[in-house]
């Protein structure tokens, strides 16, 4: 796979679930917050989003998408001056897979999807992201439609197995949205995220992910890059916030800390299979990146590692 299906991969990203709304009128519904992700597709008409922590309230029209990578609160509306009604009581009283029609729809139409990241290293995609990530311009949105014009039907045209195509539709929308937001961040972004769309790392990341158990050196890396050692450590540090030997030991530790919690595998052979000769040599590792030893990790899965 490649460095981003890797670490969604790693987070086991899975979807709560995709409904299709329909509104009618003037209208104000508040989102309460979700632990996951929310995305907000806008299939036709247009609204006004109040996302709480986002100072400005954002304006979305046909054909926009909106990513609230923590899961906050927000409120959808035609007029924020407008009471806000719980959307709760209005999707609780709908049919479970069915689409969702208020005050007679018809007018303002969207597609929303709650994700789940199932691992306590969710963090680390989210902290990697802006408090929201909005899709408008006409180029990205383009590239959007076909799933979103497909969710639609499935969602309202409700036929066997609809549900899980359209949460493979919403997870497809998700992977295309943190596309758009990485070219759109550019070279001004930094962060293991930034890391995996710059072209001149990006062969030294993928071998990284790739082979993580090879002994590399940052010599072995820039050639993989086609360029110096200096210049190569020097990038890379302003690109992805870390030195490349740290970057590769944070991914290291976070496949071991998956294997220790999902599977049943010795200490000795997550330590070997991820290129280190002795289990004191990770242990040690794994206790400086994660903060614990990692039998104090498998033993006790409930206490979040350290943040890093």
């Amino acid at each position: 796979m490649d460095p981003l299906s890797d670490v969604l991969a790693l987070l086991r990203l899975r979807s709560y679930g995709a409904r299709a709304f329909s509104g009618g009128g003037e209208l104000s519904l508040s989102f309460t917050a979700h632990a996951g992700m929310k995305l907000c597709a806008l299939v036709s008409g247009d609204c006004w989003l109040s996302v709480s922590g986002v100072a400005e309230p954002i304006h979305m029209r046909e054909g926009d998408c909106l990513l609230l990578p923590t899961g906050q609160a927000f409120v959808a509306a035609t007029d924020l001056a407008l009471e806000p009604v719980d959307a709760a009581t209005i999707f609780a009283a709908s049919n479970d897979s069915g689409p969702i029609t208020y005050q007679g729809g018809g007018h303002l139409i969207a597609i929303i999807g709650h994700f789940a990241l199932a691992t306590e290293h969710a963090a680390l995609l989210r902290g990697a992201l802006p408090p929201v990530i909005h899709i408008r311009e006409d180029a990205d949105k383009a590239m959007l439609r076909w799933c979103l014009e497909r969710m639609t039907l499935e969602l309202t045209m409700v036929q066997p197995g609809s549900v899980l195509v359209a949460q493979q539709l919403a997870t497809m929308m998700l992977v295309q949205v943190l596309r758009l937001h990485m070219v759109a961040a550019g070279t001004e972004a930094t962060g293991w995220l930034a890391a995996l769309t710059d072209q001149r790392l990006a062969p030294a990341i993928c071998a990284m992910y790739e082979r993580p158990d090879k002994r590399w050196t940052v010599e072995a890396l820039a050639k993989r890059a086609g360029m110096s050692r200096t210049s190569f450590a020097v990038r890379f540090k302003q690109v992805a916030g870390a030195s490349p030997m740290d970057y590769l030991t944070c991914w290291r530790m976070l496949l071991a800390a998956d294997r220790l919690k999902n599977s049943g595998d010795p200490v000795s052979a997550i330590a070997l299979s991820l290129g280190y000769e002795s289990e004191s040599a990770f242990s040690a590792a794994f206790k400086r990146v994660m903060g614990r030893s990692p039998r104090q990790y498998g033993r006790n899965q409930a206490t979040p590692p350290r943040r890093r």
